[in-house]
């Protein structure tokens, strides 16, 4: 017999990357009574690891609840980047509706129709919230069409369509029905939500199911899944089995060591949860995101859909430059396996391979910030390691033709830079598939191009459009591969000895080339120190010093110019590093080096080329 929960919602707030969704949900706990009234309580709360504060986006889904009135909300924060759209597509599987947010002067964008369509899919009623209305050009009346137009191309059903919409300010802590309606608080948005998402149902009678859509880790208690009760109920100490519904072979005994339930941003621990309740149970050591939980007399697996497919590799290895070990912690192989693969346990989107070396693993994931990501993270943990350019995944069809990741990419840049954006993505195999006006005298350009002439373009298009350029990427599917690329046109600066860089080295140096170093700087014999503004790469002496004469002239001792070195970050590292090259990885340096570190061998290598 189903029955509905009337004191339950749950929801996930979906979203475009920066349109204001961990804003938002900051100003629902606020106005919630979660924090005390005198708390000093950071901005964007949920984005709680350090990366997500400071870039600003949000990486990992996060779940926290709160009380209106007497119905408790359970809300999902959702990452709105497409390299983390793995977690987006899981997280829908535990909510009964979604709070769909829509900047109010950019409207609709690439990650939006991506969020919404997984939400459309799954037939979830949709509230539509306008954030930022109270900036100066906001237009939240084109936008609200806008989004229709959006729901209408995703083929959203009649009742999807008669969707409520919301006007808000996250920032200013307001939401209201209408344009004209006073600004008071975030109540209108609550009460959209009690009133027009459905409650959760399901048989409390039934045998029990639980479909795990997150894993949390934790050094102290393990793996922790998450998911929502679809039928009956869970007790701590309950004896249950572990199914899966895309592996038919799983079945597991487990027991039910701990159960929490969510209230503001802490996990309260329960003796026992019923239907529609979203809890996280810990004591299973082998638990996965996509198992359900189970009784034994009804085993039945929740139907699941498979996370996409990784499309990029890099192949992260031990550091053996003449530097290694002098800055780091973890250095070692064994290190280096453990962590990797202490990262499957909550990343589903990620694969790590072993390959023929013990010293070098192969990591696939999503794109190219997925990875950078768990770079930093680990330079940050104190591990040193090297990394190669990043490569997409090709595969191969029945008649054995190469197909590789196609993206579209959607470039919104101010109209005088519109030219050399469309000359730069056509040379790395893209091609125009429409081109737009979009507001403030922006053109938007959309690309079909594929992934691999995207891998290095981000500074380049930073560089071109003056820093004015926005640039969106969303998988687009597999395509016949499209021909060679060259990455990079211009060759590397090498250093040729080991030893310090000295001001007198680099003067004479700086007149080949851009610098990425300064005075002081240790370097090695094949270590990159710059570019080259020509094809070829250059070995130049950094450490060369002056030879003392015993002449005195008075010019020619006057103090040598430098130009400050081009200072790169991990980002920029990755996009600049060729295939013949690779980035060591330490908690305090980025160095960039050729594989082959010896001039002669290099030189033998690129002859057999």
């Amino acid at each position: 017999m189903k029955m509905k929960r009337k004191d339950i919602r749950n929801i996930a707030i979906i979203a475009h990357v920066d349109h204001g969704k961990t804003t938002l949900v900051d100003q629902l706990l606020k106005q919630s009574g979660v924090f005390r009234v005198n708390q000093e309580v950071q901005e964007r709360v949920m984005d709680s690891n350090d990366i997500e504060r400071e870039r600003g986006i949000t990486i990992l889904s996060k779940n926290t609840a709160v009380f209106y009135k007497d119905t408790k909300i359970n809300i999902i924060d959702t990452p709105g980047h497409a390299d983390f759209g793995g977690e987006v597509e899981r997280v829908l599987k535990m909510v009964n509706g979604v709070v769909l947010v829509v900047d109010a002067y950019e409207g609709p964008m690439p990650q939006t129709k991506f969020v919404l369509q997984k939400a459309l899919e799954l037939d979830l009623p949709v509230i539509v919230c306008v954030n930022k209305i109270d900036r100066p050009e906001a237009r939240p009346g084109e936008v609200i069409d806008e989004t229709l137009e959006l729901m209408m191309d995703l083929d959203a059903s009649d009742k999807q369509l008669d969707c409520p919409f919301i006007f808000a300010s996250a920032r200013a802590g307001f939401a209201k029905k209408e344009l004209d309606d006073p600004e008071v608080d975030m109540s209108p948005l609550f009460e959209a939500i009690v009133n027009s998402i459905p409650a959760p149902e399901g048989d409390p009678e039934a045998p029990v199911q639980v479909l795990i859509s997150t894993i949390d880790y934790n050094e102290f208690i393990g793996r922790i899944g998450i998911g929502k009760i679809d039928n009956g109920g869970l007790r701590v100490n309950q004896e249950c089995v572990l199914v899966n519904h895309h592996d038919p072979d799983k079945f597991k005994k487990i027991k039910i060591g701990k159960l929490y339930e969510f209230d503001g941003l802490k996990r309260v621990e329960v003796q026992e949860a019923s239907i529609g309740a979203i809890v996280a149970i810990s004591g299973i050591a082998d638990i996965h995101i996509g198992d359900t939980i189970c009784s034994a007399e009804k085993p039945e697996a929740i139907p699941f859909q498979k996370i996409s497919e990784p499309t990029i590799a890099m192949y992260f290895m031990v550091n053996d430059s003449p530097l290694a070990g002098q800055e780091g912690r973890f250095i070692t192989s064994r290190h280096l396996r453990d962590r990797l693969f202490r990262e499957l346990n909550t990343d589903v989107s990620l694969r790590v391979e072993e390959t023929d070396s013990a010293d070098c693993f192969k990591v696939s994931g999503r794109g190219e910030l997925h990875l950078s990501v768990l770079i930093e993270n680990m330079r940050r943990e104190g591990f040193e390691f090297a990394v190669s350019k990043a490569e997409v995944l090709y595969r191969y069809d029945e008649r054995n033709r190469k197909l590789e990741p196609m993206e579209l990419a959607y470039v919104d840049v101010p109209e005088e830079y519109t030219g050399v954006v469309i000359q730069k993505l056509t040379s790395r195999k893209g091609s125009l598939q429409g081109m737009s006006q979009a507001a403030g005298g922006y053109s938007r350009l959309e690309f079909s191009i594929p992934s691999r002439g995207l891998i290095g373009y981000r500074g380049d298009f930073l560089t071109d459009t003056k820093g004015n350029g926005i640039l969106n990427t969303i998988f687009d599917g597999y395509a016949e591969y499209k021909g060679d690329l060259f990455y990079r046109q211009t060759g590397s600066l090498i250093a040729f000895e080991a030893g310090e860089a000295i001001t007198y080295g680099l003067f004479n140096a700086q007149e080949r080339g851009a610098l990425f170093i300064g005075p002081g700087t240790r370097v090695y014999a094949g270590m990159v120190v710059g570019q080259s503004p020509k094809a070829e790469d250059i070995e130049i002496n950094v450490c060369k010093t002056k030879k003392l004469t015993n002449t005195r002239s008075s010019s020619a001792d006057e103090a040598l110019k430098l130009t400050p070195p081009r200072i790169m970050s991990l980002e920029q590292c990755l996009d600049f590093i060729d295939t013949d090259e690779l980035l060591e990885v330490t908690p305090e340096s980025l160095r960039i080096r050729k594989k082959i570190l010896d001039p002669t061998l290099r030189k033998r290598a690129s002859f057999k080329k």
